[in-house]
């Protein structure tokens, strides 16, 4: 004896055994039994009849909930277990040949048939394949593999079970044709139930979900016309459901060796006796009932939904019936718009409450699940419509029509083309406004919810209400995001001006020079007396001897400067080209904005602002002395730099004196500016210098 793939093989007679694992176990509970059903390992399935009997004992210990290690258990099913456990000891008796054809002919002289049969009972169901060799002088039959299922907790029916075990049955034969190498000349699949036998033969979408699922995968698995019916005493996979004994599985028997009639010819095998009563018309499915109301309208009546404006269905309306009127009758006259319009609203009464019209047609009342209950419908025997009733009949000098108004379905499409007119000759006002002027004439059910949702999907409506979208804003530029530079490394320059200064008894101009570090907000003011290149350069010359070496400066080019006068902007472009010469010699980079783009210097054009209110409070109109007005603008400038950088609630806020010098500045107390030139103390003028120099200045401006 010789292991071979976890079996016994026999050299001598070909034969494949099985080996015994004995399992020791001090008390019989759902962890034992498992560990003893798993230990026999069993490929092909030749014991499944052996094997199911356990699996059906512990189906039924699962009934009802207990632990793995529970040893209370019934003592029915104990002493079932135990009775298949003393089984066991027979394993090794147990052997199926190796070979599936015999040894005196070669593969091209044989004919290869596959017969696979199915069964299903209560407890369990299956399938078991088998090969039937045909050659010159016999028929040799061979066991080839065998599948079971337990059958389910949920209790099914008998056809049910049998058309999963056919499901098995179609899954081992697909296996079977795809792992075997050998020439398979044809399939036949047997079962006992003749229902399931019409199911496989049917179409699958007759069925419920149940039985069409698995009868579709059968259909698409194998050839119906391969299925063939066999007695249940002739069905080697009875003994699936049945169960059998290991001493039973040692001997001959239609299990090992095939049912008898396959070693006979076709004219010998099982025919399918006539089904007198199927038990699968519960399985079908209900046939829908489907009922067509047909509603007797006016045929020259045009589709409405083919049109996209009132007036050209009125027209065609008008044409269709004045076409009709003329075949019928030579000399009737043409029909106007008005009529056209009465026709139209008819047909769509007609047509939403044809029940309605019918009853009050025959001066009866309408239905009390009627939508027009509430609305005491009356029929007008003049136009042949519907309108709504009311108290008001005996009101002089009134117009019948806006006290009894035409009742429109508000899902019509007639209805949703008069909500489309009436609105556009409105000009797309609001839902109020056009539902007041429809209901001078029409009483449209819901007719304000039937106004907004037409208002909903109107290009126009959406037009004109339409809200304007905020863009959203852009990334920071790399300058902002200098952190680990030191202040004034990438700055922003603007002039700002002119202002009128004393010298002697004459007045002259002078401009004032921002600039504005964009990493840490601080800002550096200075004064220029012309708007030069020389002024500028001075002017530099002395921002690096305080601040340091910038390595960029933006600023403007010179045609967005809002406020500043004619002469800036030529003085500032003529200066352009050579202050980008110079500014070459100390390495700094000179970059200008766009034109037109005043967004770009947003973060010093603000400050500029800031500088502007600051010196009106301080100076105001006057005309001050060179030194007073460099006074107040470094005084302006030390309070721009004490602005707090986060939220001013916070207890010791970051200021940009802080990152330029390391700690907090402390303000004199300013005074305002006399006629004289002077400073005349007053108690809150550096309180109100203060509060207009930074009033409205954001904290976080914004650099683009």
């Amino acid at each position: 004896m010789e292991p071979t793939l976890g079996l016994r093989w026999d050299c001598a007679t070909d034969t494949l055994g099985y080996h015994y694992r004995p399992i020791e176990h001090a008390a019989l509970n759902m962890r034992a039994a498992y560990q003893v059903l798993a230990s026999q390992y069993d490929p092909l399935g030749f014991v499944l009849p052996f094997t199911t009997r356990a699996k059906v004992i512990i189906q039924q210990l699962w009934a009802k909930r207990r632990d793995w290690d529970d040893p209370d258990l019934p003592p029915t099913l104990k002493a079932a277990w135990i009775s298949w456990e003393n089984e066991l000891e027979h394993f090794r008796a147990v052997s199926i040949p190796r070979c599936y054809l015999t040894a005196f002919t070669t593969t091209a002289e044989q004919n290869i048939s596959l017969h696979v049969f199915c069964d299903a009972s209560e407890n369990a169901y299956g399938a078991v394949a088998y090969f039937a060799v045909q050659s010159d002088s016999d028929i040799h039959v061979s066991f080839i593999m065998a599948r079971s299922r337990v059958a389910p907790k949920r209790q099914q029916s008998m056809p049910r079970l049998e058309l999963c075990a056919a499901l098995v049955g179609a899954q081992l034969a697909k296996l079977v044709r795809n792992e075997m190498t050998l020439s398979i000349s044809q399939t036949i699949l047997w079962t006992d139930s003749l229902t399931v036998l019409e199911w496989i033969q049917s179409d699958s979408c007759r069925y419920k979900v149940f039985v069409g699922t698995r009868v579709s995968e059968i259909q698409e698995l194998t050839d119906h016309r391969s299925w063939r019916y066999v007695n249940t005493q002739e069905n080697p996979a009875d003994d699936i459901t049945r169960g059998k004994s290991l001493q039973s599985l040692a001997e001959p028997s239609r299990w090992s060796q095939g049912p008898p009639f396959l070693k006979q010819s076709q004219e010998h095998w099982p025919k399918k006796p006539e089904l007198t009563q199927s038990e699968g018309a519960s399985e079908l499915k209900g046939l829908p009932c489907y009922c067509l109301i047909a509603v007797d309208t006016a045929s020259n009546i045009p589709d409405s939904t083919q049109f996209s404006s009132w007036c050209e269905l009125v027209e065609a309306t008008r044409q269709a019936c004045q076409g009709a009127a003329t075949s019928d009758s030579a000399s009737s006259e043409p029909m106007t718009s008005k009529e056209a319009e009465a026709a139209l609203l008819r047909a769509c009464q007609l047509q939403s409450f044809p029940e309605e019209v019918a009853a009050l047609k025959a001066q009866k009342s309408i239905p009390a699940h009627s939508r027009l209950v509430s609305l005491a419908p009356e029929w007008d025997p003049l136009k042949n419509m519907i309108r709504v009733g009311g108290r008001l009949r005996r009101l002089a000098n009134s117009d019948p029509e806006q006290i009894h108004p035409i009742v429109l379905d508000p899902r019509h499409a007639v209805t949703k083309l008069l909500i489309k007119v009436f609105d556009e000759r409105l000009l797309h006002p609001g839902a109020e406004r056009v539902y007041a002027e429809i209901r001078r004439q029409y009483w449209i059910l819901r007719g304000c919810q039937a106004i907004k949702y037409h208002q909903i999907h109107c290009l126009s409506c959406q037009r004109w209400r339409a809200q304007p979208k905020v863009p959203p804003m852009a990334d920071l530029p790399p300058e902002r995001l200098r952190l680990l530079c030191p202040p004034f490394h990438s700055t922003g320059v603007d002039c700002f001006g002119p202002y009128l200064v004393k010298i002697g008894r004459r007045n002259e101009k002078r401009w004032g020079l921002i600039f504005k570090c964009l990493t840490t907000r601080a800002v550096h003011i200075d004064l220029l007396n012309s708007m030069d290149v020389d002024a500028f350069f001075l002017a530099l010359r002395r921002f690096i001897a305080r601040r340091g070496k910038p390595h960029e400066i933006r600023s403007d080019c010179g045609t967005n400067f809002r406020g500043a006068d004619r002469e800036l902007r030529e003085a500032f472009s003529i200066m352009e080209p050579e202050l980008k010469a110079q500014l070459s010699d100390y390495q700094i980079s000179f970059k200008f904005n766009p034109p037109s783009a005043p967004n770009f210097g947003g973060i010093w054009e603000r400050e500029v602002c800031s500088i502007k209110n600051a010196l009106q409070v301080a100076v105001g109109t006057q005309t001050v002395t060179e030194d007073v007005l460099s006074t107040v603008l470094v005084e302006v400038e030390g309070i721009l730099n004490s602005k707090p950088l986060g939220y001013a609630a916070d207890m010791d806020p970051i200021t940009p004196n802080i990152l330029l010098m390391e700690h907090y500045c402390v303000l004199f107390s300013c005074g305002c500016i006399t006629a004289s030139g002077g400073i005349r103390s007053r108690r809150h003028g550096a309180t109100e210098m203060a509060e207009h120099g930074g009033h409205g200045v954001p904290v976080l401006d914004t650099l683009h």
